[in-house]
C-alpha cells in the first residue's frame, strides 16, 4: 500500500511539472491593443494636429481603454503576462525613467539633426551620413574608456557624467545657424559619442543592479521597453514642438517684414533689380517670393535650435534624479540589458 501510494504521489508530481505554465493571452492582448493605440496615437498625432483628427481619437480612446483594462489585469492576475511590482524597487524605477530619457535623447537627437540638415542646408544622404558618422566613431573610440570607467568610477558618478555630457551636446548644437556644416556641428556629434558609451553601462547596473535575480528576467523586458517609449514620445513631443514653433518665429518674421520699414523695401529693390538683370517676369513677385523663403529658412532655424535646447533641458533635469539612486551592490550590468 505504502509502495502504491508513494508511486501515485511521484506521478502526480512529475505530471504538473511537465504541465506547461498557463499563459495569459487576455493580458497580452490588452498589452498590444494598449502600447499599438497609443504608439499610433504618438506617431500621426502631430501630423494630424492630435485629437483633431478622427481616426487619431479613435486610436486615442482605444488606447485609454486598453490601458485600464491591461494595468488591472496584470495588477490582480495570478500569472500576469509581466510583472509591474518590479517598480517598487527605487533603483528600478528610477533607472527606467532614465532609460525613458535616454531613449529621448537616442532617438531624438538622430532623427533631429539629419532634418535640420536636409531641410535646412539642402544635404543629400550621404553628406549627412558624413556628419551622423562622427558620433558613431566617437562612440567605438570611447567603448575601451567607458569599460575602464566602468571598473573605477561609481556608476551613479559615471551616469552624471554620461548624462551631463549628452546634454551638454545637445546644447551645443543649439547654436546652429544657416550655414553650419560639419566643421561646426563636429565638437557636438563627438560629445555625444562619448556620452552614449558612458550613459549606457551603469544606467543597466542603476536599474537591475539592487533586484533579485528571479526578478532580473521580467525587469529587463520592462527596462527596454521604456527606452523605447521614450523614443517615441520623445519623436512625437519633438514634432509638435517644430510644428508650434515653426509658426510662432514664422509669425514673428513676417510681422517684421512690413513696406514701412526702410531696410525691407530697399532689399526688396535690390532684389528686383537683380531678377530684372536676369530677365524675370515680374521681377517685384520674384523678390518677394525670395524675401520669404529666406524668412521660412531662418524661422526653420530657430525652430531646429528651440527643439535642441528643450532635448538639452530634459537631460540636465535628469540629474536631478540621481541623488535619489542607491548605489547597486552589484558589481556590473546583468547579462539580460541590453
Amino acid at each position: 500500500m505504502g509502495r502504491n501510494c508513494s508511486y501515485c504521489a511521484r506521478k502526480v508530481s512529475n505530471g504538473s511539472r511537465g504541465r506547461p505554465p498557463h499563459f495569459d493571452w487576455l493580458g497580452l492582448l490588452a498589452m498590444a491593443a494598449f502600447l499599438g493605440s497609443m504608439e499610433y496615437v504618438f506617431d500621426e498625432g502631430p501630423r494630424w494636429d492630435w485629437l483633431e483628427d478622427e481616426t487619431v481619437r479613435y486610436a486615442f480612446v482605444m488606447a485609454v481603454a486598453a490601458g485600464i483594462f491591461f494595468f488591472w489585469r496584470v495588477l490582480s492576475y495570478r500569472q500576469p503576462i509581466v510583472d509591474l511590482w518590479a517598480f517598487r524597487d527605487r533603483n528600478f524605477a528610477i533607472g527606467c525613467t532614465l532609460s525613458f530619457v535616454l531613449g529621448i535623447g537616442l532617438y531624438g537627437s538622430v532623427y533631429l539633426l539629419p532634418l535640420f540638415l536636409g531641410s535646412v542646408r539642402g544635404y543629400n544622404a550621404l553628406q549627412i551620413g558624413q556628419i551622423m558618422f562622427v558620433t558613431g566613431l566617437f562612440q567605438f573610440m570611447s567603448a575601451p574608456i567607458a569599460g575602464i570607467l566602468s571598473k573605477k568610477l561609481e556608476p551613479r558618478l559615471m551616469l552624471a557624467l554620461g548624462l551631463s555630457l549628452f546634454g551638454l551636446g545637445v546644447y551645443l548644437n543649439h547654436f546652429v545657424t544657416n550655414q553650419s556644416s560639419l566643421g561646426e556641428l563636429f565638437l557636438p556629434q563627438a560629445i555625444r559619442g562619448v556620452s552614449l558609451m558612458l550613459c549606457f553601462l551603469p544606467i543597466n547596473t542603476l536599474a537591475l543592479g539592487t533586484l533579485p535575480p528571479d526578478k532580473i528576467k521580467n525587469a529587463s523586458g520592462l527596462y527596454n521597453l521604456m527606452r523605447n517609449l521614450g523614443g517615441a514620445i520623445g519623436l512625437a513631443m519633438i514634432n509638435t514642438v517644430i510644428d508650434h514653433r515653426m509658426a510662432h518665429h514664422m509669425r514673428h518674421l513676417l510681422d517684421q517684414l512690413t513696406l514701412s520699414r526702410n531696410v525691407v523695401t530697399s532689399t526688396l529693390d535690390a532684389m528686383s533689380g537683380r531678377f530684372a538683370d536676369l530677365l524675370t517676369t515680374d521681377p517685384d513677385k520674384a523678390a518677394l517670393r525670395s524675401l520669404i523663403g529666406m524668412a521660412q529658412q531662418e524661422a526653420s532655424v530657430l525652430t531646429y535650435a528651440d527643439a535642441f535646447l528643450l532635448m538639452s533641458f530634459v537631460f540636465f533635469a535628469a540629474l536631478l534624479l540621481m541623488p535619489l539612486v542607491h548605489r547597486p551592490k552589484a558589481a556590473g550590468a546583468p547579462a539580460e540589458a541590453h
